[in-house]
């Protein structure tokens, strides 16, 4: 007998999808958000279903992506950021406690979130998962929100 397997398929018609991105980095972010956007329209999304909103920084994007996920009317969200490694800290603090609140929030809301936040050690990195030999971030977030809104769509 066969194992009954759900899978989600990469069918974006008639979702609604929030991006919420940080400006800090704009010009790898802004890389990022093309990427997503072109996935979902490729894949069926229409682009009045999406809403992109902007937020300062990486630090900023869990509490936007909740109060989204919460208003009900999204399918999902795709997080989208640029974070690279300076000389201090503060690096670890943003990273961790974005991916944290993010976590939270589609835990807490029951709302997929793709998370397309680059963790990078250097500026040549970030370049490279957003868009170049790396491929695009953006893409993969989006791609996993959307799977992920299929699955639970069939639980």
């Amino acid at each position: 007998m066969p194992v009954k397997t759900i899978e989600g398929q990469l069918n974006a018609k008639g979702i609604k999808v929030a991006l919420v991105a940080a400006r800090f980095n704009d010009f790898i972010v802004d890389r990022l958000i093309s990427g997503a956007i072109d996935y979902l329209v490729r894949h069926g999304a229409s682009e009045e279903d999406l809403t992109l909103v902007r937020l300062p920084g990486a630090f900023e994007l869990p509490i936007a992506a909740q109060k989204l996920a919460r208003s009900g009317n999204y399918d999902g969200v795709v997080v989208l950021g640029a974070v690279i490694r300076g000389a201090t800290p503060h690096f670890d603090y943003v990273c961790s406690e974005c991916a944290k609140g993010v976590a939270h929030a589609t835990m807490e809301t029951g709302v997929p979130m793709g998370f397309g936040l680059l963790t990078c050690d250097t500026l040549d990195q970030a370049i490279e998962r957003a868009g170049s030999k790396g491929g695009n971030k953006g893409v993969e977030a989006a791609s996993a929100m959307l799977e992920t809104v299929r699955v639970l769509e069939q639980l």
